[in-house]
């Protein structure tokens, strides 16, 4: 056996045989004295027949998450700029794939210089180049494997089309050598509920058809295990879908302490199946690939139409998380020289207010002609002052429960005094995660540090929790680590309120918190916090539990 690592994307486990996704079609040599109207006419016919694909699996595909990304591809690949660059390119002498190739790469390396969002959105362009080049040579994309029974995918990388398309009952588990934690991979693998582990070296060396094992949370990929271990992997975890299938009510420990499971979504059509309500509504998607905001009207639908889907239920809204990162257009915010560390979230608000002034208006509008127990927060908070500037401004709008992100160690550190302007936390423990540690979330080499067990990252947490304690306002984490049924104790442990993430990831955070009682959840916290490594956070909560439950270790592994 040979154990590989990569970063645990969407959590469970899984065993299989690998089967890896076919390449698609190879750039053929250039084209010598090409027809430039002909190479047009098959670029703009590549670009419609793309558009029309993407927007057929979009109508297609039940899930609203992939529904959305599928169209955000859509109006990529639709794009003006695009498409005339590959006009220019084709009058300079192209043919019609090599303009489409060249023109793309050239997006592409801009995608990677800018970092963060847009660099992980770089395997979408490459999956639009080839389906793009495909069109032109009038040659088929190919599809995913089907080797007749349910394997373990394996890729370099999966384009949001393919993975949109996966059947959880069929591919057990999906493994990539590239990608990143908050890829369009790894976020539709958790939409669906399908174990998968990104950034993982070596994966690509294993034959088709060799058995390994995947575990989604601590991203360890263990290759040449037995026919018996994988029959033993799936029977537990489909035993655990069952389970969850049967899980119902509000999130509590097993003596009825009360711990809101709450959704992360991006719009109402995220809503599916039951939920105490939402965590964080992610605003930015109604902005991202648009030349000019949203409009006050069209935010006011967004927004409304969230509310009105939870009448009575408490929403997270999070006011624009974008800037350097995520860059928009519209803003016209100047090249930084690191983005990550640049002019985002709230910070946009220096240097044109009148984005979160429309927005706070547009929410204030929506809330209004609603039942929904609407709370506002903003990303990107690092001071006291910065909270209470924005709390003022959501109550100057009408909007009396407003709250702020931890993101940076400068707002953990001081939770307390944030906490005397602001009347609830939201740790983002993905971004807490990276500036802790500086260890840029798409740097698989640094996926230890960006382990959500790392003491360092507990330790904050704790500060963030006991903050909310003594001030008697509620903390919350809304960043993968949630979703994580094991660590969803010690979060518990530590006095965290509520816990959000994905639809999907709820009932089996539900059934592990209903496994142990408050104090238990105390007993892991402190042992996870004691530890002076994430492999000792886990093994020391684990034992715990397994002492705590006279040898039954529950969920804790």
């Amino acid at each position: 056996m040979r154990e590989l690592r990569g970063i645990g994307a969407s959590p469970g486990g899984a065993a299989g045989p690998v089967h890896r996704l076919a390449p698609p079609p190879a750039l053929p040599p250039a084209v010598q004295n090409p027809d430039p109207e002909a190479e047009k006419a098959t670029a703009r016919a590549a670009v419609d027949a793309v558009a029309a694909d993407l927007t057929r699996r979009a109508d297609a595909t039940p899930d609203a998450t992939a529904a959305e990304v599928l169209r955000a591809q859509v109006m990529m690949v639709q794009d003006e700029t695009l498409i005339d660059a590959a006009d220019v390119a084709i009058d300079g002498g192209a043919d019609a794939p090599h303009a489409i190739t060249d023109v793309l790469a050239e997006h592409r390396a801009a995608f990677e210089a800018a970092g963060g969002y847009l660099a992980e959105r770089v395997s979408d362009l490459d999956d639009l180049r080839d389906r793009l080049v495909a069109a032109c040579l009038g040659l088929p994309m190919p599809g995913l494997p089907d080797p007749g029974h349910p394997y373990l995918l394996i890729a370099g990388d999966l384009a949001p089309a393919d993975t949109a398309g996966l059947e959880p009952a069929l591919v057990l588990g999906l493994i990539t050598a590239e990608g990143g934690p908050t890829s369009h991979t790894a976020i539709l693998a958790r939409t669906l509920g399908i174990p998968a582990v990104v950034r993982c070296a070596g994966i690509l060396d294993l034959p088709d058809g060799a058995l390994a094992s995947l575990d989604g949370a601590s991203g360890v990929v263990v290759a040449g295990v037995s026919a018996e271990t994988v029959t033993a992997v799936n029977a537990d975890r489909f035993a655990e879908i069952e389970r969850r299938a049967r899980s119902h009510g509000p999130g509590r420990t097993a003596d009825g302490h009360p711990v809101a499971l709450l959704a992360n979504i991006g719009s109402a059509r995220d809503l599916t199946g039951e939920v105490e309500g939402v965590g964080l509504f992610r605003t930015e998607l109604l902005y991202l690939d648009r030349g000019d905001p949203p409009s006050h009207e069209e935010q006011v639908a967004a927004y409304g139409d969230v509310f009105a889907a939870l009448p009575g239920r408490k929403i997270v809204v999070r006011t624009l998380d974008a800037g350097a990162d995520k860059p928009l257009p519209f803003l016209r915010l100047a090249e930084e020289p690191n983005p990550a560390l640049g002019i985002r979230g709230l910070r946009v608000a220096r240097q044109t207010p009148s984005v979160l002034t429309t927005q706070l208006n547009a929410i204030a509008a929506a809330a209004a002609t609603a039942d929904a127990d609407v709370w506002v927060m903003a990303p990107m908070v690092a001071t006291a002052a910065e909270a209470a500037t924005f709390t003022q401004a959501c109550r100057e709008h009408g909007l009396p429960t407003a709250g702020v992100m931890i993101e940076v160690p400068a707002a953990a550190l001081r939770a307390g005094q944030l906490l005397s302007h602001a009347d609830f936390l939201s740790v983002g423990t993905n971004d807490l995660s990276q500036y802790t540690f500086a260890a840029d979330r798409m740097c698989g080499d640094l996926a230890d540090l960006l382990d959500p067990w790392q003491p360092a990252l507990i330790a904050l947490l704790a500060s963030c929790a006991a903050a909310g304690v003594a001030a008697g306002k509620p903390v919350g984490v809304c960043g993968e680590s949630a979703a994580d049924p094991d660590f969803a104790l010690v979060l518990a442990g530590l006095g965290i309120t509520s816990l959000s993430m994905a639809p999907r990831s709820i009932p089996a955070v539900r059934e592990s918190l209903a496994r142990h009682t408050r104090d238990e959840c105390r007993r892991i916290a402190e042992a996870a916090l004691a530890a002076a490594s994430p492999q000792a956070a886990r093994a020391a909560a684990a034992t715990v539990s397994v002492h705590l439950r006279g040898g039954d270790g529950g969920s804790v592994r």
